[in-house]
């Protein structure tokens, strides 16, 4: 068989680039963008016009289970738009499935008064 993607990374830079496509962040608006290893997430949120990051919140910096450490990512990262006077964004979710860890905590960073 000749695939021309083979491996889980390769579809997952594939859908990625595919939400990229109409997915773009402002500084009024900026794109909330996760990344999700098997160890850690991370979440930017990220002015494309500029291309700046305006705030960032790793994994790193927390401990418990992986759903935990979602919430407190969700949380930190909701307080830290919230500083910088941001309360609408535009939710990337870097081609990763809309599920667990990514659902968990989009829906903690809308708790925590951000709006997408």
């Amino acid at each position: 068989m000749n695939h021309s993607a083979t491996t889980n990374k390769e579809l997952r830079e594939r859908r990625h680039a595919r939400v990229r496509s109409r997915v773009s962040g402002t500084s009024t608006c900026p794109r909330l963008a996760v990344y999700k290893s098997n160890r850690f997430m991370s979440v930017q949120l990220i002015d494309d016009e500029a291309g700046k990051t305006i705030a960032s919140v790793h994994g790193r910096e927390f401990s418990g289970t992986p759903s935990e450490r979602a919430i407190a990512i969700g949380k930190a990262i909701a307080e830290r738009a919230q500083k910088a006077d941001i309360t609408k964004v535009v939710f990337d979710r870097g081609g990763f499935r809309y599920a667990a860890s990514i659902k968990t905590l989009a829906d903690t960073a809308r708790e925590g008064g951000l709006i997408f």
